[in-house]
């Protein structure tokens, strides 16, 4: 009856195990299928027009080639804006959550954080086209840039205060027995050490807008030239892909799958190298 009872539990064991192994494949099969027929699809593209396809500009209606230099540039502008504005205020911020956690301050805003990080990105797009498009009289990257920076800043701050929240109190102590002030603890000590966890935080956020449309439809609006102004229209990938792939053209088509390609290309290799970065920082504390 014992030899019975164990084989029984070693059964139900190997099903739920190969239960469990099946639902993993059934979760990963519908992201490998999406990512071969991007692969397929935007590789005939790429491989037709060649290395031109991210150097010229697009092209009208009907006339082989195109690429797409004016949504390239115009995305590495739009989130290095948004980066510079976002990055250093939600570091400062998780710097603050992590030293004040039990101050009623540090509740709401962290409360606030979170609310934030669930507002829905089109949200955010209206919101920014109310705030900066619509008293500018006009479109802008810059408004883009700012409504970007607003949907970092919750990854941002919440990864900043949970790494930093994993050093030892007698870092803290240690630096304050030397004599140090708080400023310097913080710039000298707390934040060097937690600095891969934060890098990690910040490209994740880099790499969560990255493919962001709805507030830049609201707000940077696109353009089908190559425009540096912020304070000008400007076209992005997210916004190029969009554009083309809802139009009647099979050539914009096309090109929205090659551009599609490279986007994907883009924020994969964002997610690895932020998975590179966490996982040196856990060996390293």
């Amino acid at each position: 009856m014992k030899d019975i009872h164990i084989k029984f539990r070693i059964g139900k064991s190997i099903f739920f195990q190969a239960f469990a192994i099946l639902l993993s494949v059934s979760c990963v099969i519908p992201l490998v299928a999406i990512l071969l027929y991007i692969l397929d699809a935007g590789f005939k593209t790429i491989r037709t027009n060649g290395f031109q396809f991210l150097t010229n500009l697009p092209k009208p209606v009907g006339e082989a080639g195109g690429g797409i230099a004016n949504a390239l540039l115009g995305s590495i502008i739009i989130i290095t804006v948004a980066s510079v504005v976002a990055i250093p205020f939600g570091i400062l911020c998780g710097i603050y959550l992590s030293e004040n956690r039990k101050s009623r301050w540090a509740y709401w805003s962290r409360l606030c954080v979170d609310i934030l990080q669930g507002v829905p990105s089109i949200v955010i797009g209206i919101v920014a086209y109310f705030w900066l498009v619509k008293p500018f009289g006009g479109f802008s990257a810059f408004s883009g840039s700012m409504a970007l920076a607003i949907m970092m800043l919750p990854i941002v701050i919440r990864s900043t205060e949970e790494t930093l929240k994993l050093l030892p109190d007698s870092l803290r102590e240690a630096a304050y027995a030397l004599g140090m002030p708080f400023h310097r603890v913080i710039l000298k000590v707390i934040v060097p050490c937690g600095i891969s966890g934060i890098l990690s935080g910040v490209m994740l956020s880099v790499a969560r807008i990255a493919g962001e449309t709805a507030p830049l439809l609201f707000t940077a609006f696109g353009n089908p030239y190559v425009s540096m102004r912020l304070d000008k229209p400007m076209q992005s990938m997210p916004l190029l892909i969009f554009n083309y792939a809802t139009s009647p053209y099979n050539d914009w088509h096309d090109l929205a799958w090659g551009a599609s390609l490279v986007l994907l290309v883009w924020v994969l290799l964002l997610n690895i190298l932020t998975k590179i970065i966490a996982r040196r920082w856990k060996v390293q504390f």
